[in-house]
């Protein structure tokens, strides 16, 4: 049963050749044999999700099933979930049982999903390789020497693993797309506004949206179809109507005009990632689309502009893990001000620390123009690039990363080596865009994704674009050896 994709697991379902019972102890034996290999799942909530299971086969008995009804998904553990300890990789958050559910598990709920458990991840959502989780780096299933990529790296192991047919994520600056492409997986980012960010503990406020994991494009566009639409609990939340968007995914790509950014193949990709998109650029040729070479000119500025945006918010928001109200306390504190330094000092890691004092500095009195506000502006350009470029093509393609995954520990003392492994996702958050990764080779035993970016609110678009070319190949159907 793990083999099945969202879509054949629901007709399974739905004919009675197993119930959801039966698939959710499946998946529940998989990952107590074979979790510790990856160390993708921080919480396992087994005697929840038997008793959800249950409940979804009585739906579907009773014929009041929908397309997620028994289906098995694990949710990455920055949604709080009532009942269930919601971490987000953090000793800071160690000790914290959601009293609420954020909308995303609400809404799965609703669906009738199954939680399996709450998926590993960077602490705080802050890295791009899920090294920096207090419970233990990730491993890549495809090659446990490697990163799985972050923060939604336990996500993206556990539909790579075999140990969930699908995953939320959430994604900053790349953080759905980057381990879906260095774990052989589909991930969409969805527009800014487009999933409502309430009880998803917040990294970057303007730029933090949640968005499915999965094997195919088609299972992402059954997730989106639950995750969509407007939460008048998000001040952020977008005011639109949700499509269906399994609706458009057999149109054909005749006449798609594909943009490609010269910038995104220039220095500091691999040559080898180079080959293997080039081949995915081929194949959606062979599908009827035009290729046409197009210029985003401030795409060099996205990572400075990142680097001072993200680190702001997140030095204000997480001024509330002040050790008082909940998360973790140090012990004995002499007075107010022990309190707060211990207690912030004992429960943030290295990477949290380094991103609350950058953001702190960037919002400091005499540096804010110098450096918040300047970035500001500058992602104003990058969103008119996206602008102008979207006047000439239907959708932008490229690598989602410039290389496959690093070897655990490669770039844990670099930083800045670090950030760049998202130099070509990030620009789509800063400008709010959706994008998404789909498989498209190896270079080795590691594998390769392609980007697709669209204009604001077409995602429709980017999961027909991502199914043909999952109809045409056979990358997303691959499996590791070892979780076969």
């Amino acid at each position: 049963m793990h083999t099945k994709t969202i879509v054949q697991l629901a007709a399974g379902l739905k004919a009675g050749e197993f119930s959801s019972a039966e698939l959710t102890r499946a998946y529940l034996d998989r990952i107590e044999r074979l979790d510790a290999r990856v160390n993708s799942y921080i919480t396992v909530t087994a005697a929840a999700a038997m008793a959800a299971a249950k409940a979804a086969d009585a739906r579907i008995r009773a014929g009041q099933a929908g397309p997620l009804s028994g289906i098995p998904i694990a949710q990455k553990d920055i949604f709080c979930t009532e009942g269930v300890k919601t971490s987000c990789g953090s000793k800071m958050l160690d000790n914290f049982i959601s009293p609420y559910d954020a909308t995303v598990i609400e809404k799965f709920k609703q669906a009738g999903a199954v939680m399996l458990g709450k998926t590993n991840m960077d602490e705080f959502a802050m890295g791009s390789s899920n090294e920096t989780s207090f419970y233990g780096a990730v491993k890549n299933p495809w090659d446990l020497d490697a990163v799985p990529g972050g923060s939604s790296g336990g996500s993206a192991a556990v539909v790579a693993a075999r140990l969930a047919p699908a995953a939320t994520g959430t994604d900053t600056g790349g953080s759905i797309r980057q381990p879906a492409a260095l774990c052989g997986i589909t991930g969409l980012k969805p527009t800014y506004g487009r999933v409502s960010r309430y009880g998803m503990i917040a990294f970057a406020s303007s730029l933090d949206q949640a968005g499915p994991m999965a094997r195919t494009a088609e299972d992402c566009a059954l997730m989106l179809n639950v995750m969509a639409g407007f939460d008048e609990r998000d001040s952020t939340s977008a005011d639109r109507s949700v499509p269906d968007y399994t609706a458009a995914l057999n149109q054909p790509l005749n006449g798609l005009k594909i943009g490609l950014p010269k910038e995104y193949f220039a220095e500091g990709l691999d040559n080898d990632v180079a080959t293997v998109v080039q081949a995915a650029i081929e194949e959606y040729k062979k599908l009827g689309a035009a290729i046409k070479e197009i210029s985003l000119p401030n795409t060099g500025l996205s990572v400075p502009a990142y680097y001072v945006v993200a680190p702001a918010e997140c030095s204000s928001n997480l001024s509330r893990f002040d050790g008082v109200r909940f998360g973790h306390r140090c012990d004995d504190p002499k007075d107010l001000m022990d309190l707060y330094k211990r207690s912030r000092g004992e429960g943030f890691g290295p990477e949290v620390k380094r991103r609350i004092m950058i953001g702190t500095y960037a919002l400091s009195a005499g540096y804010y123009d110098a450096y918040y506000l300047k970035a500001q502006k500058v992602r104003q350009l990058i969103s008119q690039d996206f602008k102008q470029a979207f006047e000439q093509v239907d959708v932008i393609m490229g690598p989602t990363s410039p290389t496959v995954a690093f070897n655990l520990g490669e770039r844990s003392e670099d930083p800045v080596t670090m950030y760049l492994s998202d130099a070509y996702t990030i620009a789509a958050n800063l400008a709010g865009l959706p994008g998404m990764s789909v498989p498209c080779g190896f270079v080795g035993k590691r594998p390769v994704g392609l980007q697709i970016i669209g204009d604001y609110f077409d995602e429709a678009r980017l999961l027909n674009v991502a199914h043909q070319y999952q109809q045409a190949t056979d990358w997303h159907t691959q499996a590791p050896e070892q979780f076969k």
